[in-house]
């Protein structure tokens, strides 16, 4: 049977544990007891953990030997705000497909109260990523930015930047990652319910990013997230 994994609140040599609502859910919800054994992601490695104290607030373990993990692609999704229920979705979605970086952009379509309510939503974000990612088995949650405004984000820097375009004909995610090199950073770009502005397109494109399709059919943002995610990773794997 596959032990559950968690992701250490906190780590000193040989020790972990898990602490606030993270320990309550594995001590009330989960019954935890002393002697249990999980799989602990501590820091950068995985390790087996034997839990030798619970509290409602907090669960120790002593960490044993160290575990095989699989790689996580190193895959950042630029996705410009929308819906926050469904952007909560797109955050859980591609993190347990294995993306190591959000970074959320206020684009010229996304609703202005959604635009003045990110950064506040940034810690709820962070703790669904967290779940996903014990859930998927990951060794760790992904990075989750500071929102940024779009002509920041246009000029952030990676290897390959490709912007998925509605209005782009020619190239597929597929072709344009072709010559993306397995390891190195690859940016990715998703825009808002209704797509990217002209001038947004226009300010990408003057940065030097490259400019793909997901294909004829229309989609709804979340669903653009998830199937560009798994197209990197299935081209990248």
């Amino acid at each position: 049977m596959t032990r559950r994994r968690w992701i250490a609140d906190e780590v000193s040599g040989n020790h972990a544990a898990l602490v606030g609502a993270h320990a309550e859910h594995l001590a009330v919800v989960l019954r935890a007891r002393v002697g249990q054994h999980f799989d602990i992601a501590a820091g950068d490695v995985l390790r087996s953990g034997r839990i030798t104290s619970v509290a409602t607030n907090r669960i120790e373990f002593e960490l044993g030997e160290e575990l095989p993990a699989a790689t996580i692609p190193n895959i950042t999704l630029v996705l410009a705000v929308f819906k926050f229920d469904r952007m909560e979705w797109a955050i859980e979605k591609c993190t347990e497909l294995g993306v190591a970086r959000f970074v959320p952009v206020i684009a010229h379509r996304t609703d202005a109260h959604l635009g003045r309510a990110t950064a506040t939503r940034l810690q709820r974000w962070q703790r669904i990523a967290r779940q996903a990612s014990e859930q998927s088995r990951r060794v760790a949650p992904p990075a989750l930015d500071p929102p940024l405004k779009l002509k920041d984000a246009a000029v952030l820097a990676a290897p390959t930047r490709i912007l998925l375009a509605e209005s782009e004909h020619q190239l597929t995610l597929k072709d344009a990652l072709q010559s993306h090199s397995s390891g190195e950073e690859l940016l990715l770009a998703l825009g808002p319910e209704g797509g990217w502005t002209d001038d947004e397109l226009s300010q990408f494109a003057k940065a030097g990013w490259a400019s793909a399709s997901l294909g004829s059919t229309i989609l709804r943002a979340e669903t653009a997230a998830i199937a560009a995610t798994a197209i990197a990773i299935a081209e990248l794997s």
